[in-house]
């Protein structure tokens, strides 16, 4: 909210023809301070720094401390991010002047909830950002898992020879060319995936309850019940939020469903597939699995997934890592410069998809 010395600048120097700089919103960075430098590497920090004024501490952990209550007081946005504790009742009572929770990171589920939207709060996050990594490490494990590098590479690591015509007769099908990609979710990550399976020879299915067949058609994609996507696909991709409607989704009813040859990726959540109910069919050679996510996470050491030359179980890696992790903390200073200019946010969260978001 602009105070009336601010209005009045900008009214003056609107009548005198000059551009009165933009606002430089009083911000609070509430995240596990060791992850700051991740978020906003160097080139993004300047930007933050000139696009907001940083209050101190400039990085709070808690909300509780005489100095976090000080700088809530005075706080405009709250630039939040991993490690972010519960913003509640009491918090927002300590921050009036709160307009703008702005997440560096994907989702505001388990620190934010119905409180802030009913204050008028404006909420966005970086999840668009980091659905980029997650798909694009899906549509690595989809050419990959279509070309059977997983189980011949073990093969080949095992004999120290070349594979032989028998060793490929035994797949039902090799490579993308031709396939049926059913895509489970249309969230961030599933869109993306979409746009990006558009470079292979395939057709693709999208399963999500909420999405308008409008919708579908813009995405290029034919929309379908999840029993027909099962059956009508050669991968199955899943991109659906961990939900009570969603738990256990690929339940042993629906992974009986899979056609024999069939890849299945999960980079969303673990508890999305029955993983002892999908034991049985990665066990007879059935089907094929990348799983990036499990359930439970990790598994137990002596759990039967871990040594099929079939499943690659991969630790968690496919969202933001590294040198990705700056992608959403542009996302987030853009954001940023967006409300300072009192332009809408590009990627906000509404309080209508809290109940269906990851």
């Amino acid at each position: 909210m602009r105070t009336t010395d601010e209005v009045s600048t900008g009214a003056e120097a609107a009548a005198s023809g000059t551009t009165p700089p933009p606002r430089r919103p009083r911000t609070v960075l509430a995240m596990h301070s060791s992850v700051v430098d991740e978020v906003f590497p160097p080139a993004v920090r300047v930007r933050l720094e000139d696009a907001a004024d940083i209050r101190p501490p400039h990085v709070l952990r808690e909300f509780t401390s005489p100095q976090a209550r000080a700088a809530l007081a005075e706080c405009e946005v709250l630039l939040t991010g991993w490690g972010c504790p519960p913003i509640d009742t009491s918090v927002l009572d300590a921050a009036p002047r709160l307009r703008a929770v702005i997440h560096a990171a994907g989702t505001v589920k388990p620190f934010l909830g119905r409180e802030a939207y009913e204050r008028g709060i404006a909420v966005s996050s970086a999840a668009a950002a980091n659905a980029v990594p997650v798909a694009e490490f899906t549509l690595a494990a989809i050419i990959m898992g279509a070309k059977r590098a997983f189980p011949l590479a073990h093969l080949f690591r095992t004999r120290r020879t070349h594979r032989t015509d028998a060793d490929l007769d035994r797949h039902h099908w090799l490579g993308t060319r031709g396939l049926t990609v059913g895509v489970v979710g249309a969230s961030h990550v599933g869109r993306r995936v979409v746009r990006l399976l558009r470079s292979l020879d395939v057709d693709v299915l999208l399963y999500d309850p909420y999405i308008e067949d409008t919708e579908a058609v813009l995405l290029g994609v034919t929309r379908t019940d999840l029993d027909t996507l099962l059956t009508a696909s050669d991968v199955v991709t899943l991109h659906a939020p961990d939900t009570d409607e969603t738990r256990q989704l690929l339940d042993a009813r629906r992974l009986a469903l899979l056609r024999p040859g069939t890849l299945l990726v999960n980079t969303a959540r673990g508890p999305l597939v029955d993983t002892e109910a999908l034991v049985e069919h990665v066990v007879s050679g059935r089907i094929d699995a990348v799983l990036d996510v499990t359930d439970p996470e990790p598994l137990p050491a002596d759990h039967p997934l871990w040594d099929l030359p079939n499943v690659l179980i991969t630790p968690h890696m496919a969202g933001a890592q590294g040198n990705e992790v700056g992608r959403l903390g542009a996302l987030a200073v853009d954001e940023l410069v967006r409300y300072a200019h009192g332009a809408p946010l590009n990627h906000p969260v509404r309080l209508d998809e809290l109940e269906h978001i990851a």
